[in-house]
Parts: structure tokens; sequence; C-alpha cells
């Protein structure tokens, strides 16, 4: 199976902030902030399909997400989730001594998934406590 390794950003959107205010169980939520955007030719790379799942993963956790074409300008050799609980599972807990994790500029590997459920984001949140029940 191909993967490919990325350098990984996160960032805000004005879908993901529409949704937020809806709630983070919200449907339109889950449709927002599950998705990694990929260059056209590192989805080729990595042997993936636009809109199929994608595992995501970095030195501290990996995700399921659905690969997508960008919405927005994304180089070749960078991806892109959007600010969320998905992108909190790989995002490095390396601060730099500003409170703040390292959001951006962490690499990631990304590898077809296309059996691999997405989880909503309260199973994520839920079983980063260790209070979700695996099914």
């Amino acid at each position: 199976m191909a993967k490919i390794q990325l350098n990984m950003i996160t960032q805000r959107s004005i879908e993901e902030g529409a949704a937020m205010e809806k709630g983070k169980t919200n449907p339109d939520y889950f449709t927002a902030c599950s998705i990694c955007e990929m260059n056209p030719e590192d989805m080729k790379k990595a042997g993936v399909w636009k809109n199929t799942n994608v595992r995501v993963t970095s030195e501290c956790g990996s995700v399921i997400v659905k690969a997508i074409v960008p919405t927005q300008f994304v180089p070749p050799g960078l991806a892109h989730i959007r600010q969320g609980v998905w992108a909190n599972q790989v995002v490095p807990p390396r601060t730099q001594s500003t409170g703040t994790p390292q959001y951006s500029g962490f690499l990631v590997t990304i590898e077809p998934a296309v059996e691999e459920r997405i989880k909503t984001a309260l199973e994520l949140v839920q079983g980063s406590v260790g209070l979700w029940k695996k099914e």
C-alpha cells in the first residue's frame, strides 16, 4: 500500500467557524473539519483518490479523515486539516514555550484507509480521555 510523508498545517476556515457555531456534534462540523486537503500530485503519489478516507499519522497519534482536492492553494509537499477535533489527534504538544501547541509545520504520513470509518467528534474526544467504549 502506498503512503507519503508531507508537512502538515492546521488552520481555521470560514466553513469550520460557521459549523462550530452550530456545535461540534453537528453534522456540518463533521463535514467541515474531518477532511485533509492535499495537492492532487501528492494524492496520486500516495495512491489516494479524492473523497476517500486516509490515515494521517504524526509522531503523537493518528486519525482517519477524508482526502479532498484543495479548496485553497496547497502546494506539493503540504497537507492541510482544518483546526478542530480531527486535527488535534495529530498535533504535537510542543509549545516552544508559547503555551500553544505546534499547529503547523510537522511531519505526517498519509496512507489510504478506504475501509476505515471516520470517527465523530464525540468519539474522538471521549476516546482521548478513555471514556469511549470500543464497538
